[in-house]
C-alpha cells in the first residue's frame, strides 16, 4: 500500500509576518551595502524620490544616502520602470536582466481601450515603437521635450498620452539628477541599453521568482503575480522542482518558498519601522494580512496625498506624513487603532530619528492624531 503524501505544513500568520520582516531586514538593520540591499530586495519602489531613501534607512545600519546618489551618477544604480509598471531603484545588473521579463507586460498597457480614455485607439503598436526609437535617441530627453516631439509626430493625438505610451513601449530609465539625495527634478528619460552601455540580457524567470521568494516568501502564485504582473507562474514554479518547497497558510492556500530559505521564529521582537509610500513590503502580496489588518489597509483621507506606513510589532499600526518648511519639520501620525503609551513612545522615538535623517537641522515636532 502506497504511503500517502505528507501534507504541507501550515504556517501561522505570525510566522509569515516575522519571516517577511526578517527577509526584508526590518527586524534588525543589516550591514549590507546599498547595492547589495537593492539586489536582495529586487529593487525598491521609487515612484517618488524619497521612499527608497526611507526604505534603505530602515533596513541598513548607518545608511549613507550619498551611496544612492553616487550609484546613480556612476550608473551602477538606476531608476527604471519594472514591476507593476512603476519606477524601481535597482542595480544596473538587474535593470538589464529584469527589464526583458517585464517589458512584454508593460507594452500591453498603451493599447488597452481604457488607456488615457482611449487616446491610442487606432494606433499600430509596431509603427509607434519604430517612431519612438527615433524620438528617444541615445541621449537623455526631458518629459517636456519628449511631449513636444510627440505633439509634432502625432498632431491629432493627446501628446501626454502618446508620450506615456512611448515610455511603456521601450525599455527606458530616469537619469540623474532625478532620484539623488536632495534632488526632485522632473524626470529625464534615456534608453536603458544606451545609458548603461550594455545590452539587455536573457534572464530566466525561474531565477527571478526564487529571488522574490527569498525576499518576500513564503508566497502563493497569486502573490508572485501581484508583485510582478507576470502570468503563468504555476508552470514556472513547477519547473523549479526541488529548488522550492511548499506550505499552506491558515486559510489552506498553497505557499511556495525557496528550499534553502529559513522561516523566522514567530516570537522574535519587531521594532518600530517607518516605510516609504508604496514600499514593496506592503504591496508585494495579493493578501496583505501578513503585515496589515483589513482596517490598516484603508489609508486615512486626513493625511492627504500618499501617506506612508508605520510598523509596530510587525504590523501596520499607523500612517504618517511629514510637513516641513525651511526651519521646521513636523511628523504627523494617524494611528490605525488604539496605541498604548509604550507604543506611542516607541513610534515617536523612531520618528524623531527619521526626522533627523530626512530633515537635518530643522526643528522637529511630533503630532499623534486621534484614530479616525
Amino acid at each position: 500500500m502506497a504511503t500517502p503524501p505528507t501534507p504541507n505544513p501550515v504556517l501561522s500568520n505570525r510566522v509569515l509576518n516575522r519571516t517577511l520582516l526578517a527577509r526584508q531586514h526590518l527586524l534588525e538593520r543589516s550591514s549590507r551595502s546599498t547595492d547589495e540591499m537593492c539586489t536582495h530586495l529586487v529593487g525598491l519602489q521609487a515612484q517618488e524620490v524619497r521612499p527608497p531613501f526611507i526604505g534603505l534607512w530602515s533596513r541598513i545600519a548607518g545608511f549613507d544616502p550619498a551611496a544612492v546618489s553616487a550609484g546613480l551618477d556612476d550608473r551602477s544604480l538606476v531608476r527604471i520602470t519594472l514591476m507593476r509598471g512603476t519606477i524601481h531603484l535597482v542595480t544596473a545588473d538587474d535593470a538589464v536582466r529584469i527589464a526583458p521579463l517585464i517589458q512584454p507586460e508593460l507594452e500591453k498597457a498603451p493599447f488597452r481601450k481604457g488607456f488615457f480614455f482611449g487616446a491610442t485607439v487606432g494606433m499600430e503598436r509596431e509603427d509607434v515603437r519604430a517612431r519612438a526609437q527615433q524620438l528617444i535617441g541615445d541621449e537623455p530627453i526631458s518629459s517636456s521635450e519628449l511631449r513636444k516631439r510627440c505633439a509634432a509626430e502625432w498632431p491629432d493625438r493627446d501628446p501626454g498620452a502618446v508620450m506615456q505610451a512611448l515610455l511603456y513601449l521601450l525599455p527606458v530609465l530616469q537619469t540623474p539628477p532625478r532620484g539623488k539625495w536632495g534632488h526632485n527634478e522632473r524626470p529625464r528619460w534615456a534608453r536603458t541599453e544606451a545609458w548603461l552601455g550594455r545590452p539587455l540580457e536573457d534572464y530566466p524567470v525561474e531565477e527571478l521568482l526564487l529571488r522574490y521568494l527569498r525576499a518576500f516568501g513564503p508566497a502563493s502564485t497569486m502573490d508572485m503575480q501581484t508583485w510582478s504582473r507576470l502570468t503563468g507562474l504555476r508552470e514556472v514554479i513547477g519547473r523549479l522542482g526541488d529548488r522550492v518547497r511548499s506550505y499552506r497558510d491558515e486559510r489552506g492556500r498553497v505557499l511556495y518558498d525557496a528550499a534553502d530559505a529559513e522561516l523566522a521564529d514567530p516570537d522574535l521582537p519587531a521594532p518600530v519601522r517607518y516605510l516609504g509610500v508604496y514600499d514593496n513590503a506592503l504591496l508585494s502580496h495579493q493578501d496583505r494580512a501578513r503585515v496589515a489588518t483589513e482596517a490598516a489597509t484603508k489609508v486615512p483621507q486626513s493625511l492627504a496625498y500618499a501617506p506612508s506606513p508605520v510598523l509596530f510589532d510587525g504590523y501596520v499600526a499607523a500612517w504618517y506624513r511629514i510637513d516641513a518648511d525651511a526651519a521646521n519639520a513636523r511628523l504627523v501620525i494617524r494611528p490605525v487603532g488604539r496605541i498604548s503609551k509604550r507604543g506611542a513612545s516607541a513610534i515617536e522615538a523612531e520618528g524623531r530619528r527619521l526626522l533627523a535623517f530626512l530633515e537635518p537641522g530643522k526643528a522637529p515636532a511630533f503630532e499623534l492624531l486621534p484614530t479616525e
